[in-house]
C-alpha cells in the first residue's frame, strides 16, 4: 500500500535550483540524501525532490496544495516570482509558475473541499 509521494523535478544547475526553491519555500532543503538531490518535506506528507539531470530539467509539473491560495499569491508577488496563469473552477483554483529551467509549479486551493489541504 502506497503511504506517501514524492514529486521529482529535474533541474540543469542544482546549486541555482536549491536558491531558488529556498526562497520559494522559506528555508533550506529538509534533506540531501545524494550530492545531485535536495528534497523538502510538507506538513500533511509527500516531498518535492529537485535533481539534477540536465538532459531532462524543464519537463516537471507539481501541484501543490494550499491552505490559502491568496496568501501564497502574495508571498510568490512579494518574492517577485512571476504568475504565469490563474484560475477558478467550482472546485478548485490555481496558480501557476515556472522555476528558472521551466518546470511548472501549480499551486491549487480546494474550493469544495476535494482536493485534501492541511487544514482538512
Amino acid at each position: 500500500m502506497t503511504t506517501n509521494a514524492l514529486a521529482g523535478i529535474a533541474v540543469k544547475d542544482l546549486g541555482a535550483a536549491i536558491s531558488w526553491y529556498e526562497q520559494l519555500f522559506d528555508r533550506p532543503p529538509d534533506a540531501r540524501p545524494m550530492s545531485e538531490v535536495a528534497e523538502w518535506a510538507f506538513e500533511q506528507g509527500g516531498w518535492i525532490q529537485v535533481f539534477e539531470d540536465p538532459d531532462r530539467a524543464g519537463r516537471s509539473s507539481v501541484t501543490l496544495v494550499e491552505r490559502s491560495l491568496e496568501d501564497r499569491v502574495a508571498d510568490l508577488q512579494a518574492k517577485a516570482i512571476g504568475i504565469q496563469s490563474a484560475g477558478d473552477s467550482k472546485s478548485v483554483r490555481t496558480a501557476i509558475v515556472t522555476d528558472p529551467d521551466g518546470n511548472q509549479l501549480v499551486f491549487a486551493e480546494a474550493v469544495d473541499g476535494r482536493i485534501k489541504s492541511s487544514s482538512s
